[in-house]
């Protein structure tokens, strides 16, 4: 008997607004993830401290300031959330970055 895993909410950052529509509709296409995109650093702080999530998925675009700044915020509000650097390279690799953030 197979237990029922439950969906994993995925916050993806970036500022690039296309990149961002294709991570995360690549991220929608497996049926046990849910990918939220933002295009700011207060949008990411806003949208983590309202939604569960499971992962944060650091795109391109985003200052390293910005996002040492972000790790500090996120880390504080859930010490063990996975923080994940998106390089870009296709839906296998970002597949695979979520992956073993997840710990599958």
């Amino acid at each position: 008997m197979f237990k029922e895993m439950e969906k994993k909410e995925i916050l993806v950052i970036g500022t690039n607004p296309g990149i961002i529509q294709t991570i995360v509709r690549l991220i929608n296409n497996n049926e046990l993830w849910n990918g939220t995109g933002v295009l700011s650093a207060d949008d990411a702080v806003n949208a983590f401290e309202n939604n569960p999530f499971d992962v944060v998925l650091f795109g391109g675009g985003l200052l390293d300031d910005e996002e040492k700044e972000l790790s500090i915020i996120f880390r504080a509000i859930k010490a063990d959330i996975p923080l994940v650097k998106h390089y870009g390279g296709g839906s296998g690799l970002l597949s695979c970055e979520i992956y073993q953030a997840l710990g599958v």
